[in-house]
């Protein structure tokens, strides 16, 4: 699969030759260089975006599920609705009775410990509550595959610890296939069962990196482990030069 845009100076090329298998249940994470078209790549996942050649294909077990659901790196919620309908959106417009959409929505708030803020609007909350109901809002819907785009990025760096282990404690009780965009290798690593490393633009897949690590993950414990720092230097090395190729082919 490729795609690429038309501009001023001519065809630019975002991303060229993906090939790319993703299995049932398994937590991709996907890092790169900035401007290596990773979010490009995930839009196109999620149907926002049409590749110029190549096809997507998404297998659906279940035609009553939706094919993906999206959390953006900002929490996109409704500042008109509570965190309750904010929650409950994607139910709604996809005519679920009003009873059913409040109780899953009200059990998945539970487990990320915002039950108290149900009738709260989004101005009221901090940084990290707002990231909570965007989960609990991609989640509730059940898609057949989840996909993140960098959504913890703005988060100061306890809050995005915290978040990161409230993800992998919800993906455990529903083992979502998950398609996740991140710039940091100590996050893919927390998270994901593999790491596609990208080129610099165009983005192609430079490598794959098995994570191995068991489940359910401990995060603090996790990164305390010696393999964990050596994987992640491995994967920084393969970054840096690609990062170098970058600034190298500026004019």
């Amino acid at each position: 699969m490729s795609k690429s845009f038309r501009t001023r100076r001519g065809e630019t090329h975002a991303l060229r030759g993906i090939n790319l298998e993703i299995g049932v249940s398994e937590f991709l994470c996907i890092v790169g260089p900035s401007g290596c078209g990773k979010t490009t790549l995930l839009r196109i996942l999620a149907g926002l975006e049409t590749q110029t050649s190549g096809t997507v294909t998404i297998a659906q077990d279940d035609p009553s599920r939706p094919l993906n659901s999206m959390v953006f790196q900002d929490h996109s919620l409704f500042p008109w609705l509570t965190v309750l309908d904010n929650a409950a959106f994607g139910l709604e417009m996809r005519g679920v009775p009003r009873t059913e959409r409040y109780e899953k929505s009200r059990a998945l708030l539970e487990s990320v410990g915002l039950t108290r803020f149900s009738e709260y609007y989004p101005h009221q909350l901090s940084g990290g509550m707002k990231q909570r109901v965007s989960l609990v809002r991609a989640f509730v819907t059940d898609p057949e595959v989840l996909l993140m785009d960098e959504p913890f990025a703005a988060l100061d760096a306890q809050n995005k610890v915290l978040l990161q282990d409230e993800l992998l404690r919800i993906w455990e009780a529903s083992r979502k296939t998950v398609v996740y965009i991140t710039h940091s290798i100590e996050e893919a690593l927390a998270l994901g069962d593999r790491i596609i490393v990208m080129t610099s633009s165009p983005g192609q897949l430079k490598e794959t990196i098995p994570v191995e690590f068991p489940r359910p993950r401990n995060i603090f414990e996790l990164r305390a482990r010696p393999e964990f720092g050596a994987i992640s230097a491995r994967i920084w090395e393969i970054l840096e030069l690609e990062v170098l190729k970058a600034r190298e082919a500026q004019p």
